[in-house]
């Protein structure tokens, strides 16, 4: 079971620590099931960067960046080496441990 801890770059949002979190679902999977607003343009099948966000740690207890995944992260705004699409975060399978995530300022997409 994983911890994942949830940053909001966006004012006025409070961190959100998710515990006993299943491992085989992807980050996006457990934001929306927590009420977390994680924008998801595609419906979460790696075809845009609206679910782009930054794992602060933990980036070993996540599937492994895929080349179709880091072409799209090149698109997103502000990417950093820390950048991973939530939908293809992918929690591992019989781990456990402590994930934290940071979500960019989602405002920045009402225009689009």
């Amino acid at each position: 079971m994983y911890t994942i801890k949830f940053n909001f770059e966006q004012k006025g949002l409070e961190p959100v620590t998710l515990t006993n979190v299943e491992p085989g679902q992807s980050i996006l999977e457990v934001a929306l099931k927590n009420d977390i607003e994680l924008h998801h343009n595609c419906g979460g099948v790696c075809a845009c960067t609206t679910c782009h966000l930054y794992v602060e740690k933990g980036m070993d207890h996540i599937d492994e960046l895929s080349d179709r995944e880091e072409d799209f992260i090149d698109r997103a705004i502000n990417p950093r080496l820390n950048s991973r699409l939530g939908c293809q975060s992918l929690l591992l399978e019989g781990g456990s441990g402590e994930i934290e995530v940071t979500l960019p300022d989602q405002t920045q997409f009402l225009g689009e």
